[in-house]
This record gives C-alpha cells, structure tokens and sequence, in this order.
C-alpha cells in the first residue's frame, strides 16, 4: 500500500426519504447514477485515474435480506472485477440507508444485526482490508432524526440521541466483529467535518453546545469522556449510564484513521433560536485541525466536491486546488494526514434536494459525468495524483 493515499469513491447512498406529499421512497443512488448496469466501466474510470483506494459499497438495503440472510450476487460480481483491477478498496458497509425489515436507526436491534453483515462481509471478502463500517454516523442521524428528511423522519432531540447512540454502537460493533475475521483490517471512519459560527452574542451558548455535539458520534466510537452539559444531555434524552460506559469500555482507536468530509456546506451560522444557515468561512486546515487536536488520530481527507458543470467548471478546480493546499499546509504543521479524497467519481442526482425530490437533476459534483466522460476537474486530480504521487509521505513532507 502506498505510504499517502490518493482516493475517490463511488456514491452508494440509498436512504428511505420523506417526498414533499408525504410519502416514503427508498432512494439509491447507483441506480440513479446506471452504476449497476456500468459498474466495469465505472471501475475501470477509476483505475485509470491512478488512485490508490477506491471508496465503495453495495447498498446496504439490498445485500442484508434478513437476519442471518445475505444477497452477494452484485457485490461477488463488483468486488471481483476490483481485485482484477488491482484497486484496493475501502468498504462502505452503510451508506445512509437501512435495509426496509430493520426500518430505520430508531431500532434497538440494528446494531447487532448490522455486526453480523459486517462479520458475514469479511468472511465472503478476506482480501479486503479497509473499511468505513458506517458513513457520516452525525450526517445519518442528524438528517433523520432532527431534520426530518430521511429513514425515520423524525424531528427531536430524543430521536437524535436514539439514532446517535445505535449508530455509534453499530459501528463499534462491526468493527471488532470485522477485527475477528481479519484482524490486519483498519478503519477510516469518514464523517463530516462541521462547525457553527454564532451570529451574535446570544447565540453563543447555543453554537457551543452544537459545536460540542457536532462530536458525538465519533466520541462514542473512539471512548471520548464528554463534558458534563453534553453527558447531560445525552442523559435527558434517553441514553443511560450503563449505555455510555459500554462505549468507554470498547476501545478501538488502534485500528481507527479520522476521516475528515469537508464540504462548503458544513459551516453555519447559527442563530439565538437554533435557525442555522449555510456560511464557509473557516476551511478545511482549521476544522479538521480542531478535530485532530480532540482525538490525535492519523487523519484522512475521506470527500469533498464542488460543481463543475461547464458554466462555472473553474469552481470545481478552484476548489481542489484549495482543498489540497490546506492539506498540505496540514502536513507541513504535523498533522499526520494519510489521504486525500475527490467525491464522488461521476456526478450525482438529486443531492441539491438532499435527496428528497424526485427531479432525476444531475449535481455535476463528479470527476466524470454521467456519460463517463472526464471533467476539466477530472483531469485536474489526474495530474495532481501524477505530480505528487512519490512526493508525500505519510509523515511530514518529503519533497525531492
């Protein structure tokens, strides 16, 4: 494996949504994308690019049929064309969306029933060594939970807590049943980097306690001591004392790599009465610094994008090219980051929703687009993989 890890990754997220009149439909996005019908084509784009690690998954909905039960007929065919590539893939076993019998994070008997996939997954797969058990654990309760948008559609801190607290357990539990089968596996937990700026003095309390349970997720997973007003909360909202403690008495950080998702969407500006709105101002180098400095985890850079559409194609370049300078900048600091990601591969549909309204538009986030043709973006990071490549370590710089 190389020493710093050159990614992109295949969008598989297939949550059930709430549609504007009230009705629930399962999306899934590598249908949406004709990824199911041009999966070898889809590869083979990747391997070319000349990446290392390939972000990748069958949903989740369809491969776990039951307890006990399993569909491997696409992943058999998908992952046996990446061996043949000679791509290294890194498993997303979960991407947003919980197959229909075990509706939704509410159920207490997710966590489990998705250990035993993951167990089930390792054994039919042996080669595979990295994986994202669970992806954007904040992202996937905060949506469904709080937002009311996906899965269980719910709207309360009650509910937020719930999905937090299963998700967390779920990750935790398929990493050590993953460890029992392969035990050289690792764990790059992507998650979204977020952070909340106040608007004025009085919403300085409330940008706190949302800049510390931006966290949750990931102190659960890596056995993180809250601060008393977030154990607090999490006590008013339905988690025990013996519900925590079983996350301070699992440590997995040995074999975990902070994924760090960085997105002009994922800083805010909060307001006095919780309203938050949409405002990059930091970056990239400041938030994941802040998230390193937490857990003093080796980190990777596991997605970012912006739209490349032919109108304003200099924005996604512009971007990247920001993007890659703060990590670099990062490394030069001592922060030790081990990757760096583009998400996704081909362009998306439907995400300027969030997925929630059915128009079949096409977010031109990708490196190609739909018709697999290469992006002035697409060749961007082609050429940034050639230039570097060799060039970073995974330590400090080491140019020559």
């Amino acid at each position: 494996m190389q020493s710093f890890l050159f990614a992109t990754g295949i969008e598989n997220s297939s949550p059930r949504v709430m549609r504007r009149d009230g009705r629930i439909a399962r999306v899934d996005q590598m249908e949406a994308t004709g990824h199911y019908q041009r999966y070898r084509e889809d590869l083979a784009l990747a391997k070319a690019l000349g990446i290392d690690v390939l972000r990748y998954g069958a949903p989740y909905y369809r491969a776990h049929a039951g307890p006990g039960r399993y569909d491997w007929d696409f992943s058999d065919a998908a992952f046996g064309e990446i061996r043949r590539l000679g791509i290294t893939p890194c498993v997303d076993l979960c991407h947003f969306g919980l197959p229909d019998w075990l509706e939704n994070f509410q159920n207490p008997e997710f966590p489990a029933h998705f250990a035993d996939y993951a167990r089930a997954f390792a054994e039919r797969f042996p080669w595979v060594r990295l994986y994202t058990p669970i992806n954007e654990m904040y992202v996937a309760a905060h949506f469904s939970a709080q937002l009311g948008l996906w899965n269980e559609c719910l709207k309360s801190d009650r509910a937020f807590v719930t999905a937090t607290k299963h998700i967390a357990k779920a990750n935790l539990l398929a990493t050590l049943a993953i460890m029992e089968v392969q035990p050289a596996a690792r764990f790059i937990q992507s998650e979204s980097s977020e952070y909340f700026h106040p608007s004025n003095p009085d919403a300085v309390k409330v940008a706190r306690a949302l800049n510390e349970r931006r966290f949750l997720s990931l102190d659960l997973c890596y056995g993180y001591d809250l601060c008393a007003s977030t154990y607090e909360y999490l006590l008013d909202n339905g988690m025990s004392r013996d519900e925590f403690h079983f996350f301070l008495d699992h440590n997995i950080r040995p074999v975990c790599i902070m994924g760090n998702d960085y997105y002009a969407t994922n800083e805010h500006i909060v307001f006095p009465d919780g309203r938050t709105q949409q405002y990059e101002m930091l970056g990239y180098y400041v938030i994941t610094k802040q998230y390193y400095d937490r857990y003093r985890l080796p980190v990777m850079h596991t997605e970012t994008n912006n739209r490349d559409d032919g109108q304003v194609e200099k924005d996604a370049r512009s971007w990247l090219e920001r993007q890659w300078g703060n990590l670099v900048r990062l490394k030069e600091d001592g922060v030790p980051i081990v990757g760096f990601t583009w998400y996704s591969l081909i362009d998306q549909v439907d995400w300027d929703s969030l997925l929630v309204e059915n128009n079949g538009r096409v977010n031109h986030y990708g490196l190609f687009n739909l018709d697999r043709e290469i992006k002035p973006v697409g060749e961007l990071y082609r050429d940034l993989i050639a230039a570097w490549r060799g060039k970073i370590s995974n330590g400090m710089l080491s140019i020559y």
